[in-house]
Parts: structure tokens; sequence; C-alpha cells
């Protein structure tokens, strides 16, 4: 079986989002996260019509991928995706997900995005049954369960979001395949040892990181020490 990268390196492990990032310092950001261990940025994309904000597009994710070997999960936030995964693969994405609202065609879009060489994942919003994302597994490397409602960060998490980590987990890991599992939204140092707790591999986090009053490098430190901790007392 082929090993998914996103799951080479120990889980969990941070995917930090530049939504909150100084984006007039993007390429300087980055290289303080990848000092500070980083491996995964997680970038989101949103189109104003499925959610109700505008952000980064194609551009910004060439520019990424000209500046760092990072690996880049791009998150689309966007109605009809299955239109611009192959863009955004080409421009230098690694992983794309898409959401499971987002399109009537979910599986043509998960499709295209493999078909383009990367990643395919499927994000599911707090209200979105599971089962959109069972049904789904055996063509998925990642599934997002979404801690907020997307759109905007600094939300607070929503705890109901615990609960249906832990049914991904489990059927995940009763599917026998190599599928990352993703939460995005609130993830702080006030969250982490609940979520941890779930069997989550990729922790999205913006504002704990990106807003910390002693810079991002310092809010990695701080949230990868924590991490470390609970790694600890559970060995």
């Amino acid at each position: 079986m082929t090993t998914n990268k996103l799951l080479e390196s120990e889980t969990p492990r941070f995917a930090p989002s530049i939504l909150d990032s100084d984006l007039a310092n993007l390429a300087a950001q980055v290289d303080i996260l990848a000092a500070a261990g980083i491996d995964t940025l997680h970038v989101d994309v949103m189109d104003g019509r499925f959610v109700p904000n505008i952000s980064i597009g194609i551009p910004v994710v060439a520019s990424l991928r000209a500046a760092t070997d990072l690996l880049l999960d791009v998150h689309l936030m966007i109605a009809d995706p299955e239109n611009y995964v192959t863009e955004f693969v080409e421009a230098g994405a690694d992983v794309v997900t898409v959401h499971a609202e987002a399109t009537p065609h979910v599986h043509r879009a998960l499709d295209r995005i493999k078909d383009a060489g990367a990643l395919a994942g499927l994000a599911l919003n707090p209200g979105t049954p599971l089962a959109h994302a069972t049904e789904l597994l055996p063509v998925l490397d990642l599934v997002l369960v979404m801690s907020i409602n997307p759109g905007f960060g600094g939300q607070s998490f929503k705890p109901t979001a615990l609960d249906r980590l832990r049914a991904m987990r489990a059927a995940i890991d009763s599917s026998g395949r190599q599928i990352a599992l993703e939460v995005d939204g609130g993830v702080n140092r006030d969250t982490l040892e609940h979520v941890v707790d779930t069997g989550v591999d990729l922790l999205v986090s913006g504002s704990a990181i990106f807003r910390h009053p002693e810079g991002p490098a310092t809010g990695v430190a701080r949230l990868v020490e924590q991490l470390d901790a609970l790694r600890s007392s559970r060995r």
C-alpha cells in the first residue's frame, strides 16, 4: 500500500492556516514556520459564494509553491470546485480538499484532483452527516471535520466536533486505508488536549499561531510543547 504523504511524519501535527498570517510578508512568514519545524501549510480559499468571505486564489498558491517545499494543503471553500481543482494542482497544491456541500458532483471533483496528481480531501461542515465522507472513503486521502462554520478565522471551537472526530477516526480505521483525519477551527491551547484525544492526524490552527503576542514562531513553539507533553503522557 502506498503511504499517504500526510501520514509520513509523526502525527498529530500542526498545519498552520495562512488565512491569519501577515499576507504582505507571506514568504517571510512561511520561512518562520519552516524554521519552527512546520512541514504542512493549510491554505484557505474562499469565493464569497459558498462562504460569506473572499480570500486568496490560484496565484497565491503558485507563489507559495515557488517560495517553499512545504506541503500545501489547499482547502477550497468554493462553489463548484470541480471546475477549478486541476488549476490548483497545477499551481502547486499537494492536497486539495473540497466541501461535500459545495457541489452535487463531489465524486467528479475528487477524481479530477487525483487525476491531476494531488491527494484528494473531503471537508464536512458541522451540520453535515459523516456519511457523506464514509461513502467516499475508497477514493479519499483526507477527511476534514470542520469544528466551526467555515468562512472566517478566529471562531470558537464547537464541542460537538469531538464526537464527530471520534466517529470519523473509527470509520477510517475500519476502512483499512491510509486516510488522514484533519480538524479545522478553534484549535488552540484550550482545546488541544480534547482534540488530540479523538485520534486526529492534522491540526489546523490560525489565530493561536499568527496572533500570538510574541509572533508565529512562539505561537508554534507553545503549541508544539503542549502537544509533545500530551504525547509523552499517553505513551
